[in-house]
């Protein structure tokens, strides 16, 4: 397994001064987890989302970390790809830019921007999200693969004006023929989507290992069923990325109360987005039980969903996804014992949240240095030369 960290640049009370040391702190803990030995990092894409996420030009993130780095892999975890967030052909030309510049280092996946604040900023019609997307990863891969090129789809019409020379995207990327490709997939439908499409699957974790079990079975009967027809590139990057929300501590109970507490923020700030008439998260919850709190909420929503309150999701576990805190969060052991149960289930990439809004940048580093110090080389010793973990989580 592989293991990476992602990037939301949350912020629970935010005021600029914030917003600059979020960036400031999550670029320090990006260069402190390649010395950790992490493989990865990955920052998200939003914009306007206040509290969510502060991460609005991800390409700066990155390519800062990259000057600071040498050999952790960046991802575009995942770039906002209908049209009027960003036309594809400038999406090529940034990417590529960013694996000359990190010598090699990008993933690129893709998103559709999911909220009705995002689309407004830019212009985006909701209803052709998902089609524009698809057919920017088909123009990217297309434009990289080739020195000059054309593309006629569905909906773009993109050549060179008659008498002009070829259109070509410059710089050309390092990795040949271009880049891994990646489908941001929230739900079960996209994961089985981006299987369809040859490209690899960045899951969202919350629901819990049942969860990620259930979408990893999704995503590998569609790599075994599909004939190829809808490929989005002559090469396919069959990679399944789990996200894990992650804390790790000696205190085995503090970290599962900072670990609630963050993903608390983080579901209130998601919902305030996605749910009309939420209130915005304040992050004031240091004093509450948290962890009572977001077993209740998840309860509530399961119940919710037995009712058939919930149409919109297709399992129990989604639909209390949110609130589900069953997740890396406790001491080393703790965490050695969830993720083994990621590595039997056959996840490919480990995505470690740790930055969440509410949790303290001292915190961010110990887990960092926790996962790399023990965590990690665990892995990456083989399974039968490994010492029992036998905590249950």
């Amino acid at each position: 397994m592989k293991f990476s960290m992602i990037f939301e640049a949350q912020i629970a009370d935010p005021t600029p001064e914030k917003e600059r040391q979020t960036y400031h702190d999550s670029i320090e803990q990006a260069v402190f987890a390649e010395d950790m030995g992490f493989d990865g990092i990955w920052a998200v894409e939003h914009h306007g989302l206040e509290h969510y996420s502060h991460m609005s030009a991800p390409e700066l993130f990155l390519a800062t970390v990259a000057a600071k780095t040498t050999r952790i892999r960046l991802g575009h975890g995942a770039v906002c790809m209908p049209f009027n967030f960003n036309y594809p052909t400038r999406v090529a030309e940034r990417a590529a830019m960013l694996d000359v510049l990190s010598n090699g280092r990008l993933n690129l996946g893709a998103a559709r921007g999911g909220t009705l604040q995002e689309a407004a900023m830019c212009n985006v019609d909701p209803s052709k999200t998902a089609a524009e997307v698809e057919e920017a990863l088909r123009i990217i891969a297309s434009a990289w693969r080739s020195d000059d090129f054309e593309y006629h789809g569905e909906l773009l019409d993109i050549k060179a004006p008659e008498g002009n020379s070829p259109l070509r995207i410059l710089p050309r990327p390092i990795q040949n023929p271009h880049p891994p490709l990646f489908l941001a997939s929230t739900k079960p439908d996209t994961v089985v989507h981006s299987a369809e499409l040859g490209v690899g699957a960045l899951v969202f974790g919350f629901g819990g290992l049942d969860s990620v079990a259930m979408q990893h079975k999704l995503y590998w009967d569609r790599v075994a069923e599909r004939d190829g027809s809808n490929l989005v590139s002559d090469v396919v990057n069959n990679h399944f990325v789990a996200l894990c929300p992650t804390i790790v501590q000696d205190d085995a109970q503090r970290a599962k109360e900072i670990g609630a507490r963050g993903q608390r923020f983080f579901g209130e700030s998601i919902g305030y987005w996605h749910l009309g008439g939420a209130k915005p998260p304040t992050g004031a919850t240091v004093d509450d039980d948290n962890i009572a709190y977001m077993k209740a909420k998840a309860a509530a929503e399961e119940a919710a969903f037995d009712r058939g309150d919930r149409p919109q999701y297709s399992e129990r576990s989604l639909a209390a996804a949110n609130y589900n805190v069953d997740h890396a969060y406790g001491t080393v052991e703790d965490a050695i014992a969830y993720v083994e149960n990621l590595e039997r289930i056959g996840v490919d990439e480990v995505l470690c949240l740790i930055q969440m809004g509410t949790v303290p940048q001292e915190v961010c580093m110990e887990t960092i240095r926790a996962w790399g110090e023990h965590v990690i080389p665990h892995f990456r010793t083989p399974v039968e030369s490994r010492a029992s973990i036998t905590v249950a989580v």
